[in-house]
């Protein structure tokens, strides 16, 4: 078996090595970042105290939020696998496949670790069908160390994998977030390179039903179990960032922190879930936003987004720009020295000049995945938009949906009998988005 790996990851890392071009961003990859990505699961848009939470103290996010930029129109994906693998190749789930994402996908890691770069993931990885299917787990994948779980935690249960080897099990869902955070600092401490830049993706399985906060985090709260495990999140990601600056690391660090989805708030998935403290509150605040995870609306796709990197990404900053997991594969091309694969179509785009402060504006449009489209204010939900069973309106006509979310961010008042023109327009934008899987157009519009 190890022999089969060992030809797999070298393979793919030939095939990685050929798409590197030493013309790539010359300016930028001369002073290559190391990448901390921060990737909760399942947290609502206003769990944050930065972002409107009046419950949960977030200090350390909120620091974070300050020392770097706030994004407020910041989509991932509405599911956990989808979301992923979204993240790692920069292809939207109708082409990377979500949990089901092939051994043929080309992640983000396979790309930079032939720019010189350390490659890393700790936590909940989701793409291999929840098996140990060594071709698509990390190793395979372009990571050179992997602690986790392949699936999530839905019957309060993980096992995890260490490389390519099980590594035990738990019951004890309120340990993850610590443990997780513990092999982060170990990775950074311990087996991180001196000589290289690295990338270090994190992805937790707290908030992700079933939820549980440790013996110090438990009752403290102003916000019940969940907020219990909030601020745990909080307080833990405050350890990570410490040892960033105990090492020296700060200024030479880009630090992402976003989530997957939104939370799990419907009442046909709440009343029937077991397995929580009785009468405990265990998904997260949507704020503003309609519906929640499942849902083409934005509560499903929106979520909190904050991205520090002292001295080039400005502080203080909020942003309204449209931005996307799927935009940091190619952001990371132009930061790290790597050129994205041509073989493939890319729904990601290059967000460099946004983050840096160079541009104001982000995508043209987001693509809500066999649901609709949004472009600039207006956001556009066929009548046979798709919504996780949880998560469908029993109420809601089967009827196309024009919202303008610069007046209407909760998606109240229907504008598709009134902007016929517009519906159209953003149908055909959403077909041209769904149409092919070719090679990335030359004239491919954002």
């Amino acid at each position: 078996m190890l022999s089969i790996q060992h030809t797999t990851v070298g393979l793919r890392l030939m095939a990685g090595l050929l798409l590197v071009v030493a013309s790539a961003a010359p300016s930028l990859a001369a002073e290559k970042p190391n990448i901390l990505i921060i990737f909760t699961d399942d947290q609502g848009y206003a769990d944050l105290g930065c972002y409107g939470s009046p419950t949960n103290k977030t200090p350390r996010l909120d620091q974070l939020a300050a020392e770097g930029t706030r994004f407020t129109s910041f989509y991932s994906q509405t599911v956990c696998g989808p979301s992923r693998s979204a993240l790692l190749t920069g292809r939207q789930p109708i082409r990377s496949r979500g949990w089901g994402m092939p051994a043929s996908e080309i992640t983000f890691a396979e790309l930079i670790r032939p720019a010189g770069y350390q490659t890393a993931c700790i936590g909940k990885w989701d793409v291999s069908n929840r098996k140990a299917i060594i071709e698509r787990m990390p190793l395979a994948q372009g990571f050179d160390y992997y602690f986790g779980t392949l699936g999530a935690n839905d019957n309060g249960k993980v096992a995890f994998h260490e490389n390519d080897e099980p590594a035990g099990s738990t019951r004890d869902m309120g340990s993850l977030t610590e443990l997780y955070t513990d092999k982060a600092i170990d990775f950074l401490r311990q087996r991180r390179d001196p000589d290289k830049p690295f990338i270090l993706y994190v992805a937790h399985t707290m908030m992700h039903t079933i939820i549980d906060a440790s013996d110090r985090f438990r009752g403290t709260s102003d916000g019940g179990l969940y907020g219990d495990v909030v601020e745990e999140f909080d307080f833990q990601t405050g350890r990570l960032l410490d040892v960033v600056d105990e090492l020296g690391l700060r200024d030479d660090t880009l630090v992402i922190y976003t989530s997957d989805n939104g939370p799990w708030n419907q009442d046909k998935y709440t009343k029937r879930k077991k397995g929580h403290p009785e009468g405990s509150i265990f998904w997260g605040d949507a704020g503003p936003l309609r519906n929640g995870k499942g849902s083409p609306y934005e509560a499903g796709y929106r979520l909190p987004c904050i991205v520090r990197w002292p001295g080039k990404v400005p502080a203080g900053r909020v942003s309204d720009a449209i931005f996307a997991t799927i935009d940091f594969m190619p952001t990371f091309a132009n930061l790290a020295g790597y050129a994205i694969p041509d073989d493939r179509r890319i729904d990601g785009i290059d967000q460099t000049d946004l983050l840096l402060g160079k541009r104001d504006t982000g995508r043209d449009f987001f693509y809500f995945s066999r649901a609709g489209v949004r472009q600039g204010r207006w956001k556009y939900l066929k009548a046979d938009a798709h919504f996780h069973g949880y998560a469908v309106e029993d109420d809601r006509p089967k009827a196309e949906e024009l919202y303008d979310l610069a007046a209407d961010l909760g998606e109240q008042q229907n504008l598709a009998a009134k902007y016929p023109d517009k519906v159209a327009e953003l149908r055909d934008l959403m077909r041209s988005i769904e149409g092919t899987d070719a090679l990335r157009p030359q004239d491919s519009i954002r």
